[in-house]
């Protein structure tokens, strides 16, 4: 299903939550002609005193702090990715015939360009960037949008046939998804995230799995034969599967041969690139170019395209991110990593001599399997934020004592620097997201960075 956007014409829509997607979904409705009312939890001072102009010039109804008494009124609710669709307010518009949906499926469903959908628990924003290059390279029209920081249907509405959208995809948008059909869907991996919102891994994984419900024999899935729990996602899917592997070679898909990333598809085998040769360090980076590698194959692009692109890329902020070297100390910005397993990921790649900044809004996770994988590469942690005296106690039971509480970011780098070594690396990888703290994990990315910086004057 694609709606002509004339249908959009007098619908009466309620956008809940006025972040970077509500804001720009407003925008692109009442340009299409929609009635459009909004509603956000926080008061109308704490917006942009320009965006409450624009809004109040285009007529649009406003519930800063409120909720509207008659939600009858709605044909439509658009609820931004941090909305829970449980909320009784929505519960109830959905019981009186409205229909509740996101910013992904109104994307789809205005939009005649191309989608390429990228979703996993971790690596989402490193593989879609690197996607993006590669189409870049390769010479098509592309736009690198949705969870990744632009709001996809700021392109959508414009693009045409012609028009490529990478398109990174979290849960949350994609439980309130309905008719969304990507051309290339790919699931990276499945580990515990989230659950405050999805409460079980099975929601959790279904949530992800709508990725692909809708696609058919056309289409492309990308998925991760080493996760299991990813993989068996894939046996509800009617695209072709392509498996892509670090630890097996395989019959069909992508993987690592004698050092190399390869693809297999029914014809032929074609080296990528010698991973000796790419930037990006750790092994969790060896599976996101071998899913990149494989979403642009599969799209038609020319396999030395795809490997001059790969050898290229040089990363993204916030991602294990290189911050530099002050008296023998290394600094390093992982504050994309939100979770326990992203946190993992980023101690497995710097391997040793860590001091480690963790802490800020858990989300109900088990932080054993956490303090377990230090292995030995953890030498002290620094806890800062809500939930660090969790992480404290799950540290304490598994037999690591050396840490200490910190009250902010500068207080945290400060800390972590006093207790570095020469040879030592100072890591924020706080397997935690950051809105107790920051609005979100780039401001808190940023300010580390600045707390770094501040070091060297």
């Amino acid at each position: 299903m694609r709606t002509n956007l004339d249908n959009l014409q007098g619908k009466r829509v309620l956008i809940v939550g006025l972040a970077r997607t509500g804001i720009a979904v407003c925008q692109t409705l009442l340009d299409m002609g929609a009635q459009v009312t909004v509603h956000d939890s926080k008061n109308e001072s704490e917006f942009d005193k320009n965006f409450i102009t624009y809004l109040k010039s285009r007529e649009v109804a406003c519930f800063f702090g409120s909720i509207p008494e008659d939600m009858s009124e709605f044909d439509m609710l658009i609820l931004s990715p941090g909305v829970s669709p449980e909320l009784p307010f929505i519960q109830e518009a959905a019981s009186r015939g409205a229909e509740i949906t996101g910013e992904i499926e109104l994307a789809y469903r205005v939009s005649r360009g191309n989608i390429v959908a990228i979703t996993g628990t971790n690596g989402k924003t490193t593989t879609t960037t690197l996607v993006g290059e590669i189409f870049r390279a390769s010479g098509r029209k592309t736009h690198v949008v949705g969870n990744i920081g632009v709001a996809a249907i700021a392109d959508a509405a414009a693009a045409d046939e012609q028009d490529w959208l990478i398109t990174e995809v979290s849960s949350f948008q994609l439980e309130t998804t309905k008719y969304f059909k990507p051309q290339i869907s790919a699931i990276l991996n499945l580990t515990p995230d989230h659950l405050n919102r999805h409460h079980t891994m099975e929601a959790y994984g279904a949530a992800k799995a709508k990725i692909f419900a809708n696609q058919t024999e056309a289409g492309f899935l990308i998925i991760n034969y080493d996760d299991k729990e990813c993989y068996a996602l894939a046996k509800e899917c009617k695209a072709r599967i392509v498996p892509f592997s670090r630890l097996e070679e395989l019959d069909f898909g992508a993987f690592v041969k004698d050092g190399k990333a390869v693809i297999k598809d029914d014809e032929r085998l074609v080296e990528i690139c010698d991973l000796d040769d790419v930037k990006i360090i750790g092994s969790h980076n060896v599976e996101n170019i071998l899913a990149a590698a494989a979403i642009s194959y599969f799209a038609g692009i020319d396999y030395q395209v795809i490997g001059q692109a790969i050898l290229s890329f040089a990363g993204v902020e916030h991602r294990i991110e290189y911050c530099g070297e002050i008296d023998g100390i290394k600094y390093y910005n992982d504050s994309k990593g939100t979770n326990v397993d992203a946190a993992v990921t980023a101690i497995k790649a710097i391997k040793e001599n860590i001091i480690l900044i963790a802490g800020g809004d858990g989300k109900a996770q088990d932080f054993e399997p956490f303090i377990q994988a230090f292995g030995g590469a953890v030498k002290k942690m620094v806890l800062l934020g809500r939930d660090a005296k969790i992480i404290s106690e799950a540290a304490e039971k598994n037999g690591f004592t050396d840490y200490v509480f910190c009250k902010d970011m500068p207080d945290c780098v400060r800390t972590a620097t006093e207790l570095a070594e020469k040879g030592d690396t100072v890591l924020l990888s706080p397997a935690c997201a950051s809105w107790d703290m920051y609005e979100n994990f780039e401001q808190r990315g940023d300010h580390f960075k600045e707390c770094v910086d501040a070091l060297r004057r």
